[in-house]
């Protein structure tokens, strides 16, 4: 079969396998997910096996190293990955969940019940753990998922899916609830954003790059995973200390992440005493920073950030530095640059961290804490699906409740209209 037949004939078996799967008991939907959690440890020198396979052709290729490490996985990232998939097991199940019952004055009692979507497809790069991520929040949720990883991960989300797809045989599950589609060619994904009738929700997770052509060609709703371009504001009320830890945190604890800070900004009052030892710390972490001209007469020598980077995700050691006026300008900035990813407030005065809290459009928005924390596990979700920089139908980490929809279930004793 051709490319265009392959990915029909996928579709066509996850929707029905969609079917099934939205009326599956919770317990035995529990029971796959610990079973794939067992199976991914014993199984985790295969996949370490064929993780080497990517990483070696990713230094080939010479990737950069942020990336690298996004596509790297060791004993410990596969403990976590098991670990999610466990932890998924424990939410309460949400598909059939009453959410709003009112009664009529005709004695008609309607209700608003949580379902499933049906069938989604995800499209994204470099993180093979997004596979297991991925299969168990929809599976959980009762939706059939139609995984695209990138090139550059094949051999370990193949290794992945075989772990978790085996799992399914010994339930009463149909395995064609998870498919993932390996060829490498582009028309792949081409073929897949056309099937409306078959798949009901894609999600691209990636570079905008990714993210604008599957935008631009779906005929099928889309969530975008956007690009996080993230700030921390260092307000003047700011704790010097915190603000200190939760910059160098927001930037450096994993730089390659979509929740990592990519430009600072820093009241007036404040950056001449906090700039230079956080700089300091920075440079010792390898970090590049780029300045504007106010932080240029603090941090001598250092490169002049143009307006393109303002609006740029690194995903590296990089980052933009801006000295503002006050809470207001830094929130002007935030909304004319950023992503409505995540963005952080440092401050101990109570109007200026209200007045970011209201006034920042961002998906998630933090008072004296880092970015990072953006993330379906740290959320209390068990993993996410990924984070919606988008208003409708989520925003923000998308876990169980963010992949169902509902129905209206109306309950009657013989009521006719007149």
């Amino acid at each position: 079969m051709g490319i265009k037949q392959d990915v029909l004939t996928t579709a066509k078996a996850s929707k029905k396998a969609s079917l099934v799967l939205g009326n599956v008991a919770t317990g035995e939907k529990n029971r796959a997910l610990r079973l794939m959690a067992k199976n991914i440890l014993k199984n985790a020198a295969y996949i370490l096996r064929e993780n080497k396979k990517d990483i070696k052709a990713a230094l080939a290729r010479k990737m950069r190293p942020s990336l690298l490490d996004r596509l790297t996985l060791d004993s410990g990232r596969i403990k976590e990955m098991a670990a999610s998939l466990e932890s998924v097991a424990k939410l309460d199940d949400v598909v059939g969940r009453i959410i709003q019952v009112r009664k009529r004055p005709n004695g008609l009692i309607i209700g608003k019940m949580r379902v499933p979507i049906g069938v989604i497809g995800i499209i994204y790069e470099a993180r093979p753990n997004v596979t297991s991520d991925c299969v168990a929040l929809c599976l959980k949720s009762g939706n059939s998922v139609i995984l695209k990883g990138g090139s550059e991960a094949l051999n370990s989300n193949i290794a992945i899916f075989k772990c978790l797809r085996g799992a399914l045989s010994k339930t009463s599950i149909p395995e064609e609830v998870i498919a993932l589609i390996t060829s490498k060619d582009r028309k792949a994904v081409n073929e897949l954003l056309k099937l409306n009738d078959y798949v009901d929700l894609i999600m691209p997770r990636g570079g905008e790059g990714l993210i604008k052509e599957v935008t631009e060609n779906s005929r099928i709703p889309v969530i975008k995973h956007y690009k996080g371009v993230c700030h921390v504001y260092v307000d003047e009320d700011a704790d010097i200390n915190m603000a200190h830890k939760i910059a160098l945190n927001a930037k450096i604890q994993r730089p390659a992440v979509c929740n990592a800070m990519e430009t600072l900004l820093v009241h007036q009052g404040i950056a001449a005493r906090f700039l230079p030892v956080l700089a300091r710390d920075l440079k010792k972490a390898g970090t590049e920073m780029r300045g504007c001209k106010k932080t240029a007469a603090i941090l001598k020598g250092i490169k002049s950030a143009t307006e393109e980077d303002w609006y740029t995700e690194y995903l590296d050691l990089i980052l933009s530095i801006r000295v503002v006026l006050d809470v207001n300008e830094a929130i002007d900035h935030i909304n004319t640059y950023g992503s409505s990813h995540s963005d952080a407030i440092v401050t101990e005065n109570y109007d200026n961290a209200m007045k970011f809290l209201s006034q920042v459009n961002s998906a998630c928005v933090y008072v004296n804490a880092s970015t990072r924390f953006t993330d379906g596990y740290e959320f209390g979700m068990g993993a996410e699906i990924g984070i919606s920089t988008d208003k409708l139908h989520a925003r923000g980490p998308m876990g169980l409740e963010e992949l169902t929809t509902y129905k209206y279930i109306i309950l009657g004793n013989g009521q006719i209209r007149t």
